[in-house]
């Protein structure tokens, strides 16, 4: 690559809209700086890697934009130190930190950042958040996983989202391990100020209903309703959210159907709130999008009294989002959605030996960070978790999804996230502004409190609905509102470049920090909301149980769909249970609510008498026409509950009168 540029740089590129320094109580940084990430005012130092301590004779430090900002020749080592490279205070942003040898020769390079110091908390309701899987990162050391929680809390994310195995917490029954890692790393992470939303997939073999099926939900809810019983018992204070399971449509996840997702997420949802009546309880989250068939699913099963906010993963462009989402909306019912993965993936460079991007697509995905929380929050969601935080790579040719290497030295990305902490902390958003004849051009307006100060907060930027080599091209002409009140205009790295506000939106996308009030010049249009649904949840569940041979697998674009199917006009056995997750004994019926035309079912009709923490099943046949010339998404069965105080509960489920040929589930 050429580089454009020789000018050095000697000071931080600081100015009086960075506003208030930052008191070390508020945010501060580690003497070791986990990363070589480093805080404006800081000196910035990074170490000569041992392998190249008789090899590198020289460095030089390049800004994302491949210029040359310093260079010199490495110190000589001494006997009980690191050979060290100073670089002095730097400005906010990224750096590439070259080795080379006598020759010139590059030998190898690494990475470092200097970030803006957080001038106030990072609020509770701020909309940017980050999944760090941390319990299952697998790490060099222990110091790892504390440079990585260091990470998240420097770059101004107010959630983050783990992982833990209920095998290893529960290997037997109701015998449960003490003092894991999961309760350490907890821990970590709330004294580091995060809150955690955790969520876990995977069955224990105890508790499965075969040694095969430790990817799938238990058979027995009751075993799900009991350790969620005891996590939120055992995580309270530690753990704010959960989640039930992680995208349990997906084949490697269990390959659910929408009913037994819903039945299990109501299972769930009782024990955590058996275990503390306080803790946020998230549907667990699909994989793909949320098809029409699915939210449907989610709806007929009256799901929405079982979460308080509905969680969806995306891993689409972001200018689709807003269309996307809509079954998602539906299905939320006025519950906050958050987006608890999100990313779009990219690959590695075919000769990086540590899973980096090229530069020039490293800079594109660091540019997609602030147009995919932009849009994710003009979508609908009040949360947005990046995935993810540590190096983690999938495919042959691998898709990278870190926005940290191994090492923990940072990506662009990483940087482009910590703007995004520190420019839209506790963000609303306000709407779009469609600029007139300018479908590429994104400006997406928000109230937000950067460096803690009440703004209103404009991210525009322009993109074409293109793939990875296509993007970075895009032009636009634009002009805010004369006389919108600038306090100041930062890039896409959180570099404040005066109160110009550009002329021309790029990919890079910016952000203008008004005074609060002035978004309300710009003709903004809000996303379509989530309509509200009450309702109170029932102790009792109802699920249904088929043979897994019953069941199959099918795509909507690249959703998992899985369907029962039976064969048309033989007779079918479904089996139905019961279950009491309540402290009284209950009695009454459950009844067919629907069946489609031509379907018959016997019995219609049952009675129930459960006591606490009991289960009972009934066993009907199901019969079809030879032919059915219903619409497929009519082919529901849907029961009700009538049993007194213990409300209505619902079970709906759809069945395919076809024999099974297509691909089964695995």
């Amino acid at each position: 690559m050429t580089l454009r540029s020789r000018t050095r740089r000697t000071g931080p590129l600081l100015s009086a809209l960075c506003l208030t320094a930052v008191s070390s109580a508020v945010v501060g940084g580690e003497p070791s700086h986990p990363g070589n990430v480093f805080l404006a005012g800081q000196d910035v130092s990074v170490p000569v890697p041992a392998n190249l301590s008789a090899t590198a004779k020289r460095w030089r430090v390049l800004d994302d934009a491949l210029a040359i900002i310093a260079e010199g020749e490495t110190p000589s080592k001494h006997a009980d130190t690191a050979r060290q490279i100073s670089l002095g205070k730097q400005g906010i942003g990224w750096y590439r930190v070259e080795f080379l040898d006598g020759a010139g020769k590059l030998l190898d390079w690494t990475s470092a950042a200097v970030l803006a110091r957080l001038s106030a908390p990072v609020p509770d309701d701020s909309p940017v958040c980050l999944d760090v899987a941390l319990s299952w990162y697998r790490t060099n050391g222990p110091s790892d996983r504390e440079g990585l929680t260091h990470l998240a809390r420097l770059a101004g994310v107010s959630w983050v989202r783990d992982r833990l195995r209920w095998r290893e917490i529960e290997p037997a029954a109701g015998q449960f391990v003490q003092h894991t890692h999961y309760d350490m790393l907890a821990e970590m992470q709330v004294r580091a100020g995060l809150k955690v939303l955790q969520t876990f997939h995977g069955t224990p073999v105890w508790a499965a209903s075969e040694p095969s099926a430790t990817s799938r939900f238990p058979d027995d809810l009751r075993q799900a309703y009991h350790f969620c019983k005891a996590m939120s018992v055992r995580f309270k204070g530690r753990v704010q959210a959960w989640e039930p399971w992680n995208e349990a449509n997906a084949g490697n996840f269990g390959g659910q159907t929408i009913d037994e997702m819903c039945a299990y997420q109501k299972a769930a949802c009782l024990g955590f709130k058996a275990g503390d009546p306080k803790i946020t309880v998230c549907w667990n989250p699909m994989g793909g999008v949320n098809t029409p068939a699915l939210s449907k699913g989610v709806l007929e099963n009256e799901t929405w009294p079982y979460y308080e906010v509905y969680s969806i993963h995306s891993y689409d462009w972001a200018h689709d989002y807003e269309r996307l989402w809509a079954p998602a909306r539906a299905a939320a019912c006025g519950r906050p959605i958050w987006v608890t993965e999100c990313d779009r993936g990219m690959k590695a460079a075919e000769d990086s030996l540590r899973g980096d991007f090229t530069h020039d697509f490293a800079r594109l995905k660091a540019e997609f960070m602030a147009q995919s929380y932009a849009s994710s929050l003009h979508a609908g969601s009040s949360r947005h978790f990046h995935f993810i935080l540590p190096q983690y790579t999938e495919g042959h040719q691998p898709i990278q999804f870190g926005l940290v290497r191994r090492d923990l030295t940072p990506r662009l990305s990483y940087v482009a996230l910590a703007a995004l902490g520190r420019m839209l902390a506790g963000a609303q958003c306000l709407g779009r502004w469609a600029v007139e004849g300018k479908p590429n051009a994104w400006v997406i307006a928000f109230r937000a409190r950067p460096d803690g100060v009440e703004r209103d907060v404009v991210v525009a930027w322009a993109e074409a609905p293109v793939d990875w080599p296509q993007r970075g091209k895009a032009s636009i002409d634009w002009l805010l509102p004369a006389g919108a009140e600038v306090v100041g205009v930062f890039d896409y790295l959180g570099r404040p470049r005066g109160k110009r506000v550009p002329s021309q939106l790029r990919s890079a996308p910016v952000f203008v920090v008004l005074s609060k009030g002035q978004a309300e010049t710009l003709p903004l249009t809000r996303a379509p909301g989530s309509a509200r649904r009450e309702g109170a949840p029932s102790p009792v569940v109802l699920q249904l149980q088929m043979p897994r041979s019953a069941t199959i697998m099918r795509k909507e674009a690249w959703t998992p769909e899985h369907e029962r199917t039976v064969v048309p006009g033989k007779p079918a056995d479904l089996r139905i249970v019961a279950y009491n997750f309540g402290g009284n004994p209950v009695g009454g019926a459950v009844a067919v609510e629907h069946l489609p035309d031509g379907w018959r079912l016997t019995p219609s009709r049952w009675e129930v008498r459960l006591e606490p923490m009991q289960r009972q099943e009934t066993v009907m046949t199901l019969e079809t026409p030879l032919a059915s010339g219903s619409p497929q998404d009519d082919r529901w069965i849907r029961f009700r509950g009538e049993l007194g105080e213990a409300g209505r509960p619902s079970l709906a489920f759809r069945i395919l009168a076809r024999a099974s040929d297509g691909k089964k589930a695995k």
